[in-house]
């Protein structure tokens, strides 16, 4: 069994998958992506599965694309990451299959996006890049103003992505979420991530505690596994006097912090998925 651990930066989330994939005698590869050619003419590397842990989300959607046009199984799969890639693509699928998520929409211009905040139930409100990671660009609204500021901000920025306004109805979450770990169709553990500003993510400085999985936290967590196709992910969750909604859904989430904080070993558990994924192939 030979693993080939595709990154851009060595982490200590890539050190942990290292030292696992030692431990069980695992064969693993460290792959540098930035120094590959990914041509199908030469490539002549053989490998039991690919495990993407690339920063950049282009890079590892790519480098799943050619790995999964050789036929290798590749963790996660290119369809999850380019769902979970996509906010509002994640949504959409979270809401087609019956999980309980945040009212969500999207708007493409200033008009727009003023009737979509009516139309989730007025402000706050909190406007999302349709994909980024730890927290970053997320705006929380108030009232008009602000919208109509940080739309025009968007329109002077230029990129493609800030063409897409894709809104969330602000859910109090009286200071905290839940981030749970899902690796293959199992609930591997669950943290709190509590702070004073309403982002709530260890990358920003949120303080993490032990969560215990109860049984409707595992299936809600398992239904926006599957609503995404499945393989090792961070899903992000509130709690509402409603029960748990499901904010987000990453596809390569980082874990140091919840194996740090839980006692669970994470990385062994993605090891032991991508012997799974490998002999099911």
């Amino acid at each position: 069994m030979r693993i080939g651990l595709l990154h851009s930066t060595i982490r200590e989330d890539e050190k942990l998958l290292i030292e696992s994939a030692r431990k069980q005698n695992t064969g693993i590869d460290i792959v540098d992506v930035r120094r590959q050619v990914f041509n199908v003419e030469t490539w002549h590397k053989k490998y039991d599965c690919l495990l993407v842990r690339c920063i950049s989300a282009t890079v590892g959607i790519h480098a799943s694309m050619f790995f999964e046009h050789l036929g290798l199984p590749v963790v996660s799969p290119l369809q999850v990451m380019t769902i979970c890639e996509n906010k509002f693509l994640t949504s959409l699928k979270l809401r087609n299959n019956g999980v309980p998520t945040v009212p969500f929409a999207l708007a493409f211009s200033e008009n727009e996006a003023i009737e979509a905040v009516n139309q989730l139930g007025g402000y706050p409100v909190v406007l999302k890049p349709v994909s980024g990671s730890w927290g970053r660009l997320l705006a929380k609204i108030n009232d008009q103003d602000a919208l109509e500021a940080v739309i025009e901000q968007k329109h002077v920025l230029g990129s493609p992505t800030h063409k897409a306004i894709y809104i969330q109805k602000y859910i109090n979450k009286n200071g905290r979420d839940i981030r749970v770990t899902t690796v293959g169709n199992r609930v591997v553990c669950a943290i709190y991530r509590d702070a004073h500003h309403w982002i709530t993510n260890t990358a920003r400085g949120a303080r993490a505690s032990v969560c215990e999985v109860d049984k409707t936290l595992e299936q809600t967590s398992l239904a926006a596994s599957q609503a995404v196709g499945g393989g090792v992910l961070g899903i992000d969750m509130f709690e509402t006097d409603d029960g748990y909604i499901v904010n987000e859904v990453n596809h390569t989430p980082e874990f140091k912090n919840v194996q740090r904080t839980t006692g669970v070993n994470v990385a062994k558990a993605i090891i032991d998925y991508c012997h799974e994924v490998a002999h099911h192939d």
